[in-house]
C-alpha cells in the first residue's frame, strides 16, 4: 500500500470522526480558545476560513477579530498553486469558490500573519492532514519562505489521531486549539 493509499484511508477515518464531533456542538468552547490564543490582538493580517461540511466554523472569532484587524478569507485560483488571500468582513458579499467553497466577491488581497487553518486530522506533533490538494501546505511553505508567519489548527478533539502520515512537502502546523486544550509541536 502506498503512501497516497494510507493517507486516503486516514482521510476517510478522520473525516467519519469530524463528522460524529461536529453534532456534539463544541464551536462556542473552541472559539473561545481559539479567542484567548490569538488575544487582544490590533492591525495584524489574519485569515480564517468558510466551514464546509463539518468543518469547525472559525466565523465567531474571525467577526470578533474584525474589529481592529484585516480578516481574509482563502481563494483558491488554481490546481497546485498557493492560495491568495482576500479581505473579509462579516457582511462582505459572498459567492462560490472552487469545490464550493464560499469567498468574498470583492475585496482586497492580504498576505496573512496569522493563518487560521482548517483540517481533517493531526496528531500531538501538529502535523495536519487535509483533503490531499497541498494548497495549504504550499501556501505555508511560501508565505514562511517570505517572513513571519503563525499557523493556528482548528479542529475538534475528536480529529486527533496517533501519527498523520507526512511526506516532505507537508507542513507542521506551530500550534492547534480544540474545544478542550491547546497543541503545541512534540520533540521526536
Amino acid at each position: 500500500m502506498t503512501i497516497s493509499d494510507q493517507k486516503a484511508a486516514q482521510r476517510q477515518r478522520a473525516l467519519a470522526q469530524r463528522e460524529s464531533a461536529f453534532r456534539q456542538g463544541y464551536d462556542f468552547d473552541a472559539n473561545a480558545r481559539l479567542m484567548d490564543e490569538i488575544g487582544a490582538v490590533t492591525d495584524m493580517v489574519i485569515s480564517g476560513y468558510m466551514p464546509m461540511r463539518t468543518e469547525l466554523s472559525p466565523l465567531a472569532t474571525m467577526t470578533k477579530l474584525s474589529a481592529g484587524n484585516q480578516i481574509c478569507a482563502p481563494v483558491i485560483m488554481a490546481k497546485a498553486t498557493p492560495l491568495q488571500f482576500r479581505e473579509w468582513t462579516p457582511d462582505c458579499a459572498m459567492e462560490a469558490g472552487t469545490y464550493g467553497a464560499p469567498i468574498p466577491s470583492a475585496g482586497e488581497w492580504r498576505v496573512p500573519q496569522i493563518m487560521i487553518v482548517p483540517l481533517l486530522a493531526f496528531d500531538a506533533k501538529c502535523n495536519r492532514m487535509g483533503y490531499g490538494g497541498g494548497f495549504y501546505d504550499r501556501t505555508i511553505a511560501t508565505l514562511r519562505a517570505k517572513g513571519d508567519l503563525r499557523t493556528i489548527g482548528f479542529a475538534f478533539d475528536a480529529q486527533e489521531i496517533e501519527n498523520v502520515l507526512t511526506e516532505p512537502t507537508d507542513q507542521m502546523l506551530d500550534i492547534i486549539i480544540t474545544e478542550s486544550r491547546t497543541l503545541r509541536p512534540l520533540a521526536d
